[in-house]
C-alpha cells in the first residue's frame, strides 16, 4: 500500500528533515570514486550505518552499503549477481509470499533465473534463490530458510523495524534489503539500500544498477540523508516505549509515533472484525523489544 501514514508526524517536523540543493550541487555521476558503490552519496552511508547501530537490527560493521532505486531494483540486482551464465536458477520462496515476487522475477525473460513458485521440497540440489521475507508480506510472521540445499539467500527487511515488530536481535546475513518507504514512510524518494557480506557479489550488484540506472538520484539520496538524520539524531539511547491515549501524539519520537498509529489500527481492525466469522486475523506473541527495552507485539 502507499505509506502515507506517517505523513502527520512528517508535517510537524517538515523543517527538521528540509533539504535544500542549490542548482549547481550532485550534478555528478558520481559521489565516491573509492568507493565499492560509487554512486552513493557517503552521507547516506553513514546514517545508514548509525541507525541500524541505533536500533540494532541488522549488522553493517564490515559489511558493503549499496543504495538502489527502491529495494526492488537491489531484489533485480541481487537476482543478477547470485545467478549462473551457464543455467538457469529457480527463485522460490515459502508461501504466503509477497505477490510482486513471480512478476518481477519473470519480467526481464533473462534467462538465467525465473520463478519457480512455492516451496515443493525441503531439500533440493537443484540451484535455487530463497527469498526470505521477515517480518513475512502478507502475513507479518517471522520466516527462516525452510530449504536444506546450498543455495542462497535474499532476505527482504522491509518491515524489521520497531514500530512494526519486535527487534529481537540484530540480523546477519549474506544479502539483506531494506527500504525507505517502509522505514520512515518516503515512497515517493524512492530509495532502498542493501547490506551485502561478499565483496563479489555487491561488485556485481553495484555493474547490475550501474547498467540499468547508471547510478541512483543524489536528490533523493540528498532528502533520505536528511530523513536518517532527524531521527538517528533525535534517539540518543534505546527508550521505553511510553504508554499514552492518544493514537498520534505528536510529542512521540518517529519510531514510537509509528508504533501508536500501527497499534491503534490493528485495534480498530480487530475490532471491526470481532463480531463476525468470515475473516481472522493472526494473533502475534509479545516479545521482549531491543529498541523499546520492553515486551511489545508486532502491529505488521
Amino acid at each position: 500500500g502507499d505509506p502515507v501514514i506517517f505523513e502527520n508526524y512528517w508535517a510537524q517536523n517538515a523543517e527538521a528533515a528540509a533539504t535544500h540543493i542549490r542548482a549547481h550541487e550532485l550534478i555528478s555521476y558520481f559521489s565516491n570514486r573509492e568507493g565499492l558503490c560509487w554512486f552513493m552519496e557517503p552521507e547516506l552511508e553513514k546514517e545508514i550505518r548509525t541507525l541500524h547501530g541505533l536500533v540494532g537490527n541488522a549488522v553493517t560493521e564490515d559489511r558493503h552499503i549499496i543504495v538502489g532505486t527502491g529495494s526492488s531494483q537491489l531484489f533485480q540486482a541481487a537476482l543478477y549477481a547470485l545467478s549462473n551464465q551457464e543455467f538457469t536458477t529457480n527463485i522460490i520462496s515459502d508461501a504466503p509470499y509477497y505477490s510482486v515476487y513471480p512478476i518481477v522475477s519473470d519480467y526481464l525473460q533473462a534467462g538465467i533465473y525465473k520463478w519457480a513458485g512455492n516451496i515443493a521440497s525441503r531439500t533440493t540440489e537443484s540451484p535455487y534463490i530463497e527469498i526470505i521475507t521477515s517480518p513475512n508480506n502478507p502475513d507479518g510472521e517471522i520466516r527462516h530458510p525452510v530449504v536444506n540445499g546450498s543455495g542462497y539467500q535474499i532476505y527482504d527487511l522491509a518491515y524489521y523495524w520497531p514500530h512494526y515488530t519486535p527487534i529481537t536481535s540484530p540480523v546477519d546475513e549474506d544479502i539483506m534489503l531494506f527500504a525507505l518507504s517502509k522505514g520512515t514512510g518516503h515512497a515517493g524518494s524512492r530509495i532502498g539500500w542493501a547490506i551485502v557480506k561478499n565483496k563479489d557479489v555487491a561488485q556485481r550488484m553495484v555493474k547490475a544498477i550501474e547498467l540499468t540506472t547508471i547510478g541512483v538520484s543524489k536528490d533523493s539520496q540528498t532528502r533520505a540523508s536528511q530523513i536518517l538524520k532527524h531521527i538517528n539524531g533525535i534517539y540518543g539511547s534505546p527508550y521505553k516505549l511510553s504508554r499514552y491515549t492518544a493514537h498520534e501524539r505528536m510529542d512521540l519520537k518517529f519510531f514510537h509515533y509509528g508504533y501508536s498509529v500501527m497499534e491503534h489500527r490493528w485495534k480498530r481492525l480487530r475490532e471491526a472484525l470481532s463480531g463476525g466469522n468470515r475473516f481472522s486475523l493472526p494473533k502475534f506473541r509479545p516479545e521482549f523489544c531491543n529498541f523499546f527495552g520492553q515486551e511489545v507485539t508486532s502491529n505488521p
